[in-house]
């Protein structure tokens, strides 16, 4: 008898909806089913139609869109053209990773569970909201969910006679197996595909770097960065909004170290062999050095998820570092493991030296299982092609601070960027663009109204010298920072617009008097002003930055802007709040 057919397809952004999916996946092998974990644009919509079960695992991204990865597949779904049987045979279930900060809450997961059962479809289990606020993070929500749903699976594909699962413990084969070279090879290595003309993750753009400018005060407590890059002979295009993918790389002592603990020479080249048709990392040369595969691909750096100790405690090599490894991948376990590695932010390099006998024993085919691919980073450009042909300038705030643990924690793409220096020699950087999350009118009459604190100005300079470039005045800016000596990102620039009158600044200080002052005051202080842009005017308005605070400050200003200069109700002002960000002319882009 043929073992069940299981398929999970995920949406994923940062990896961890993938690492969920690749976990339902183990655990789908080790109860006896035929798996396949797919991201959702990878796989064949039409196909759907003929699958008797599916797990669809998804994030939300910026305000309730779904990932890069499954907008294909979005698309396609919710053709109108549709019949409401398209999808009568599917069993399936949904499991949604989302941040309940946020106003649309596991909308992509919501909204996708609606659309299958609207085509037929029966699902087996509620959908299932993870939520990174949370005290155990997703996972206390993911681990009943994934109890019930296979409680109900078993019930639907009972294991024949004579079958037997595996325990959660048990180490399935590695993906992948490592075939290492007898002899160094001569010559670059080479790229797994041929270079595409259009930059992309897999295809990037070795991109020269031009300057590495500090642009606050050496006594600011932040070392924040104007960096420039040369994009002259690539096919770069772009407009004020978008933003530049990064692809960043481990520290040279971090390699070193890693080679180390896991005995690896870093001069070594290998190929890779796959094992059950699972698809070869592309982003990888063939044959590539182990150096390559640490510095470029492995997230050495990141701080681990519970999939990785559960994997891990396979290769345990003594009982005491068994039995931790095997408490920090249980459900019980998970506050434990949130005090040892989530709070202090603890890295994955830094987990292996506190595990060295387990580390030893690791088998290098298993590298790729147990560590994710390096995420790319996404920054806002701020650039305009207009003002700077042949640049993308980015504005990066180097991450650097204090846990529990001895060492800082450091960004891992901040600071390698900051660490280049253009001066001593020609460095390059691999980057690519995508379209971002803020769009601008296109019409010359309309005024916009950019609310940027910190770096969230970038995306507005960009914008700003777009449209002065193409004689379009109502660019209004308010402006946000500690202090105007210290973190006052292109002062002398937006002097220059003003005095030229295409630039209305308002700037909020916020430690320069006693009374703490921030964009918000400022926006209040200029209510009929605002009243006049966004109604009469029909101007828009955008926000950028940090998402902690400052964007509910804000909407709680417009929202007394519109009571007190338009004389409208309460719930009028929600109704117009609404609206504004319904037609796109109220959009904002945030990041924690």
């Amino acid at each position: 008898m043929a073992a069940p057919a299981l398929l999970v397809l995920y949406g994923s952004q940062t990896g961890t909806a993938q690492d969920t999916a690749e976990r339902i996946g183990r655990q789908a092998q080790r109860r006896c089913f035929r798996v396949r974990v797919e991201a959702l644009d990878s796989y064949d919509v039409a196909g759907l139609i003929s699958e008797p079960l599916v797990v669809f695992v998804c994030s939300t991204t910026g305000q309730g869109e779904p990932p890069d990865n499954m907008k294909n597949f979005w698309r396609f779904l919710f053709r109108k053209s549709l019949p409401s049987t398209a999808l009568c045979r599917l069993d399936c279930a949904v499991l949604g990773l989302g941040d309940s900060s946020y106003a649309r809450f596991n909308f992509v997961a919501k909204k996708l569970h609606k659309r299958l059962m609207q085509l037929g479809a029966n699902a087996i289990v509620p959908v299932g909201l993870g939520d990174d606020q949370h005290d155990l993070g997703p996972d206390a929500v993911i681990d009943p969910w994934l109890a019930e749903f296979w409680l109900r699976v078993r019930e639907m594909y009972p294991l024949p006679a004579g079958w037997s699962a595996q325990s959660d413990d048990f180490l399935l084969p590695s993906r992948y197996v490592f075939d290492f070279l007898e002899a160094d090879l001569n010559g670059p290595e080479k790229a797994a595909e041929r270079q595409t003309p259009q930059p992309s993750r897999q295809h990037p753009f070795p991109a020269r770097m031009v300057t590495n400018q500090r642009v606050t005060h050496p006594s600011h407590f932040q070392d924040v960065r104007l960096i420039e890059f040369d994009i002259a002979g690539s096919p770069i295009e772009f407009a004020a909004g978008d933003v530049v993918m990064i692809a960043p790389r481990n520290s040279t002592e971090d390699v070193e170290l890693f080679c180390r603990l896991l005995r690896l020479d870093p001069d070594q080249h290998f190929t890779l062999r796959s094992r059950d048709s699972a698809p070869l990392p592309t982003r990888l040369p063939k044959p590539c050095t182990v150096r390559h595969l640490v510095e470029r691909y492995l997230d050495i750096s990141c701080v681990p998820r519970r999939s990785f100790f559960e994997q891990l405690a396979g290769f345990a090599a003594s009982d005491l570092e068994s039995e931790k490894l095997r408490e920090f991948s249980s459900a019980q376990g998970q506050e434990e493991l949130h005090d040892y590695c989530t709070r202090p932010r603890r890295t994955l390099l830094e987990v292996l030296q506190d595990f060295p006998h387990t580390t030893a024993a690791l088998q290098v085919d298993y590298l790729l299982d147990l560590i994710p691919e390096m995420s790319p980073r996404a920054f806002s450009i701020a650039s305009s092609l207009h003002a700077h042909p042949g640049r993308i300038h980015i504005l990066l705030a180097v991450v650097r601070y204090k846990t529990r643990l001895q060492k800082p924690r450091r960004g891992l793409c901040s600071t390698w960027l900051a660490s280049l220096d253009p001066q001593t020699g020609e460095q390059r950087v691999p980057l690519w663009v995508k379209k971002g999350g803020l769009t601008f009118p296109s019409d010359p009459e309309v005024p916009v109204v950019m609310v940027g604190p910190g770096t969230g100005v970038a995306p507005f300079r960009a914008s700003i010298q777009e449209r002065v470039a193409l004689g379009r005045r109502g660019n209004y800016l308010f402006f946000g920072c500690r202090q105007e000596s210290r973190d006052f990102y292109f002062q002398a620039e937006w002097a220059e617009l003003m005095k030229a009158q295409s630039l209305a600044l308002f700037t909020a200080f916020s430690r320069d008097q006693e009374e703490k002052i921030y964009v918000q005051h400022r926006l209040r202080e200029q209510g009929t002003l605002l009243w006049d842009l966004l109604v009469n005017k029909t101007g828009h308005l955008y926000i950028a930055g940090n998402a902690k605070l400052m964007p509910a400050a804000v909407t709680d200003a417009l929202r007394a802007i519109f009571e007190s200069a338009g004389g409208l109700s309460t719930s009028a002002s929600e109704e117009l709040l609404a609206k504004l960000e319904r037609v796109g002319r109220f959009q904002s882009e945030t990041w924690s």
